[in-house]
């Protein structure tokens, strides 16, 4: 019996890669293993919507199980994998059995990384990766509605805002405690930066800036009551929710003898040092031809990654090659990102900041490199066009509401 394709990891670059490769014809044995109990599902609406109670469980299923036995791909839940032996070309797992493997596939995901100060583990305070996570949150922030208990969100990301909005959302005391000198810091112009900041300020959300961490204060059971500050500042929480970062889940790899370095590191089409081992999603970090590293934590990359690790599973070659693509709801706002802003030098805004709908355009020597848009999807959607077409326009022609960036592309 010729050995399945296996792919370590459920989730969204997991069950792309499984699914494009039905898609691609291929018609041999694909074993899905994932650690966690539930099936494939989506993790965006954790932070949103299922956090808010907003969203049922069959919505949150990225697949129902039906699906992936339609498509002849077996899906193993609770199944954690401990080693691989890439000279007998088989994979370990906990209790203690091997599985031989024809191509093995690390879709393994990211972890987020805990808060180095005394208490950080204690009962109340979370970080927010899985489904689980999220129903644990979800519960402590119930108990905090019910009896109106504040709650300190650490970390001033996607994460932390997202997280911060429901919290206010649900009638919550909100402090969001960011270590930087401003919000989303390495991803945002310091002009967008500060309208986050005044859109969470305007909903009443305590914002404190070069935020220095000290510990977090617990009571006689050991639960969280508060945390205190490097300047001897305390803020009073019965919750605190963790979000600054995460690292990529690499050990496997790492423990095989893999090239890692902040992930797995993967070529355009998903291939590791090993020509029969690939990695896709927020595990890896894809090489570029400059030789500088990329790490991506998306959607999109998870789907793109599987398509083209799909591909080279079979000896194709489709590497992912598109603008890179985010997004993030907060309030009644929402934030699209396409393209890099890293090594910008200049930007502009096109449209009224003060009406939330608006985008800012981001150039490097006077080419487009980033957009990123409020409130504004089909201007979204075209920047995708003309960054994956490598149109630019100027930074004027950007600014000025009154000029039709859809004129830039070929008819």
């Amino acid at each position: 019996m010729t050995a399945p394709f296996i792919i370590v990891g459920a989730g969204q670059a997991g069950v792309q890669t499984a699914e494009a490769l039905r898609t691609l014809a291929y018609e041999g044995a694909i074993l899905l293993l994932g650690d966690e109990p539930h099936g494939p599902y989506h993790r965006p609406p954790l932070s949103k919507a299922w956090l808010a109670g907003e969203m049922q469980e069959a919505q949150l299923a990225m697949r129902a199980p039906e699906v992936l036995v339609r498509k002849n791909i077996e899906l193993r839940t609770g199944t954690r994998v401990t080693g691989i032996d890439r000279v007998a070309r088989h994979i370990t797992l906990a209790d203690g059995s091997a599985l031989e493997y024809a191509g093995l596939v690390l879709a393994t995901g990211s972890t987020p990384r805990p808060l180095p100060v005394p208490g950080g583990d204690a009962a109340g305070v979370h970080m927010l990766r899985s489904r689980d996570d999220a129903s644990a949150i979800a519960a402590r922030m119930a108990q905090c509605t019910e009896r109106q208990l504040p709650v300190v969100v650490i970390g001033g990301g996607f994460i932390g805002l997202e997280v911060a909005a429901t919290a206010r959302k649900k009638g919550l005391a909100v402090t969001v405690l960011e270590a930087a000198p401003r919000l989303l810091g390495r991803v945002l112009a310091p002009r967008l930066s500060a309208w986050f900041a005044e859109l969470h300020r305007g909903h009443g959300v305590q914002l404190v800036l070069d935020a220095q961490v000290a510990a977090i204060v617990t009571d006689a059971d050991g639960a969280v009551s508060a945390v205190r500050m490097a300047d001897g500042a305390v803020f009073p929480a019965a919750m605190v929710v963790v979000g600054i970062g995460v690292s990529a889940n690499d050990s496997l790899a790492r423990d095989a003898g893999l090239a890692c370095e902040r992930g797995i590191v993967v070529d355009a089409c998903g291939r590791t040092s090993d020509p029969l081992v690939f990695a896709a999603g927020d595990c890896t970090a894809r090489r570029l031809a400059d030789g500088a590293l990329l790490r991506l934590e998306s959607v999109q990359n998870a789907t793109e990654q599987g398509k083209s690790v799909a591909a080279a599973l079979l000896g194709q070659v489709r590497p992912f090659a598109g603008a890179p693509w985010f997004w993030s709801d907060q309030y009644d706002k929402k934030l699209q990102m396409a393209g890099l802003s890293g090594g910008a030098d200049q930007w502009v805004v096109r449209g009224d900041m003060a009406a939330g709908t608006f985008s800012v355009y981001y150039f490097r020597a006077g080419i487009l490199v980033a957009v990123d848009t409020i409130n504004a999807g089909r201007e979204h959607l075209q920047a995708r066009k003309l960054m994956d077409a490598g149109i630019s326009p100027t930074p004027e022609q950007a600014a000025d509401t009154a000029f039709d960036l859809a004129s830039l592309q070929p008819k």
